[in-house]
């Protein structure tokens, strides 16, 4: 018994501290379903108390997202790409849909299409988003889209990109969906 408790406590004295480890040798670049939940929750909590309507709580889950998306975005073009960033509008989008949505959400999005109103209209869809799948939204609150939180990420990692862009629509509880619009690329 002594033995293996010497052992194990030997195998963990080799890792260096976690503050001394290397970014871009990470375990794992999935972020904790747990960790996200709660997280989230506690966003949600903040953004409840502090806001006067539900447009004001929307907005300030965007303002998150929008914070969690260029960091996302730096982390992984720091890890996976280094010193390569796209520049094609699809390219970005595809990379959203498929590289920051498996980081953030453990899968990529079900489905990227382009719309059928504008010449310059993208949807992603998630039937499932892992964010709202532990949220019960009150009866007052019904109105109320917790895809603003992912609506502001994808706003981040287009912004961070080159592209100038305009979320402009999220679908409440099962799907979200939303609209990016190319305005053009910043100069």
């Amino acid at each position: 018994m002594s033995q293996q408790a010497t052992r194990s406590s030997s195998s963990h004295a080799k890792r260096p501290p976690i503050l001394e480890r290397n970014l871009a040798k990470g375990r794992s670049n999935e972020v904790s379903l747990s960790a996200l939940a709660f997280l989230f929750c506690e966003m949600l909590s903040y953004a409840t108390k502090k806001s006067s309507g539900i447009q004001d709580m929307e907005k300030k889950l965007s303002d998150f997202g929008y914070r969690v998306g260029l960091r996302t975005l730096e982390l992984i073009i720091f890890r996976d790409r280094p010193g390569r960033r796209d520049t094609r509008l699809l390219n970005v989008l595809t990379f959203i849909h498929s590289t920051v949505w498996k980081t953030l959400f453990g899968k990529p999005a079900d489905a990227l299409e382009k719309g059928t109103d504008n010449e310059d209209e993208y949807m992603i869809s998630d039937n499932e988003p892992n964010v709202t799948k532990f949220i019960a939204v009150p009866k007052e609150m019904s109105q109320l889209s917790c895809g603003a939180f992912i609506g502001g990420i994808v706003e981040a990692v287009l912004d961070g990109s080159g592209f100038v862009s305009a979320p402009s629509d999220f679908t409440p509880r099962t799907k979200v969906s939303y609209n990016v619009y190319d305005l053009g690329r910043q100069s």
